[in-house]
């Protein structure tokens, strides 16, 4: 069997003023794209010829440069063509990447459509996902098998897709295309409401264990859905993948090819009626998500922060979250902190503004700077702000890029010259900064990342503004499908299964 691998996989806010470009992308190739996927010597994956095409990988940020969009597009496409006769495809890619302009709306569907158009309709395609993707009716129409993760914060990334390539793997060698059912659910929710650290997202990931082990069942996965683009298809979904047999047909037992359809409540295909049951299972618990941490504005935080007594205390600014798409330079949070900078150790991690840091990183550490940084990219209030004091270290960050901090009385604010998220200690390390040496901790993130979350003594997640604003209501939405949950809050639903 000869199965193809590649994929675009950005996570890209509509609402972020920063634009994706190519160099934003980590891209493989060839021998070194393969060298991803520790599983391809597997027993599963014997007999399997993986056939590497192109991927990219960015940190979440704004849309996509078109031409660059365009040009991965075109490589996978063309590279399908190339390779002669092919059994399937892995589509590696998050599910949430939006393009700059007016004529996509939905680029993973696009994507697969290329695919499935070069592919021709026999050879499977197999798609691994981020939790928080977006499943079009177009996507779920080009793939024969959808998987996601099943934890948010993300630490089964790896994991869904060896599923997805086993799931696919299978598939071929049974010989049979697998049932689907898709449920698009009216919610679109942040995930910072959904992790699976709590109910009731913890409880809803926790049934699919007992979904996949019913005869037939091959995967089920659920969909939290893109909070931050303004798409028709950003919403919740779930997709189920069986057979209505669990052994493969033989002559005597031949299954149908049946066109999707609409399927009522009661259905007698397996695949409809656990996606029925998960999709009703979310919509029951809509009112229940919560944050995972108190919030507060940012001063609300800082005040929470002085006051506590548990060490450190971290405070998440949310609204320009870059692993969420946020153009990681909005000033507000820091504007905040520096005005109530005393001698009480801190860190602000972090600004992105490759000038700052090139403006005060050849001076020896030590040095008295004055410096302007951040408000480049995202204008919003307050803009640029000026930071007075010490060259604290200087540091090169395989993320980050060449980084600095600037000490600030008691204050530590981190610069670096490209995008980055302060998720890992190490980071901070390299600074010169040990975490649980500081009093308080503001980073740009939403819900903590694991070793965050280990080390804080306490946590607040701040609303701050940004171009992933956790208070919904003040994003300017125009193309979501509505009604959609909490945008609008009192609408009956009556959930729709579709089967292919």
């Amino acid at each position: 069997m000869r199965v193809a691998v590649g994929g675009i996989h950005i996570e890209s806010s509509t609402f972020s003023p920063h634009l994706s470009t190519a160099e934003d992308f980590e891209v493989t190739r060839g021998d070194a794209l393969l060298a991803r996927y520790d599983w391809l010597t597997a027993p599963w994956a014997a007999g399997i010829e993986w056939i590497p095409l192109v991927h990219a990988r960015a940190l979440p940020g704004g849309a996509v440069d078109p031409a660059a969009y365009r040009a991965w597009k075109t490589e996978i496409v063309d590279g399908l063509a190339a390779a002669g006769p092919l059994d399937g495809m892995l589509l590696d890619f998050h599910g949430a990447m939006s393009v700059a302009g007016d004529t996509i709306d939905d680029a993973e569907g696009d994507l697969a459509t290329a695919i499935r158009s070069v592919l021709g309709p026999e050879p499977m395609i197999s798609a691994a996902m981020d939790l928080h993707g977006n499943v079009s009716r177009v996507l779920f129409d080009a793939c024969d098998l959808l998987t996601c993760y099943r934890t948010a914060p993300h630490v089964d990334v790896w994991e869904t897709r060896e599923r997805a390539a086993r799931n696919l793997a299978e598939a071929l060698r049974r010989g049979e295309r697998p049932r689907k059912a898709l449920v698009h659910v009216p919610i679109l929710l942040p995930g910072e409401q959904t992790s699976t650290r709590e109910e009731p997202a913890r409880g809803l990931y926790a049934r699919i264990p007992e979904i996949e082990s019913r005869p037939g069942i091959v995967d089920a996965a659920i969909w939290i859905g893109f909070a931050w683009a303004d798409q028709p298809r950003c919403r919740a979904a779930v997709v189920v993948t069986g057979y209505d047999s669990p052994e493969p047909p033989t002559a005597a037992t031949p299954t149908p090819d049946s066109p999707a359809a609409a399927s009522p409540t009661g259905s007698s295909s397996p695949v409809a009626d656990a996606a029925l049951e998960l999709a009703e299972l979310f919509w029951a618990a809509r009112e229940r998500f919560s944050f995972v941490a108190p919030t507060g504005s940012m001063d609300e935080c800082l005040d929470a922060a002085e006051a506590s007594a548990k060490r450190p205390f971290f405070i998440s600014d949310s609204g320009d979250n870059p692993g969420a798409g946020g153009a990681d330079d909005v000033t507000y949070a820091l504007s905040r902190m520096l005005a109530r900078a005393s001698e009480r150790r801190a860190v602000f991690a972090s600004l992105v503004d490759p000038e700052a840091v090139a403006a005060v990183a050849g001076r020896p550490v030590g040095s008295p700077v004055r410096v302007t940084a951040g408000g480049r990219i995202d204008r919003r209030d307050p803009g640029p702000v000026e930071l007075v004091g010490t060259l604290e270290a200087v540091a090169d960050d395989p993320d980050g890029g060449r980084c600095v901090s600037v000490r600030v009385k008691g204050l530590s604010v981190f610069l670096t010259s490209r995008r980055m998220q302060y998720r890992l200690l190490e980071s901070y390390r390299r600074l010169g900064v040990d975490v649980r040496a500081a009093e308080i901790v503001t980073v740009k993130i939403g819900y903590l990342e694991p070793e965050l979350f280990e080390a804080a003594g306490d946590w607040m997640l701040a609303l701050t503004p940004g171009g992933v604003d956790q208070h919904l209501a003040r994003l300017p939405y125009e193309k979501v499908e509505r009604p959609l949950f909490p945008l609008t809050r009192d609408f009956d639903v009556a959930l729709a299964v579709v089967v292919a």
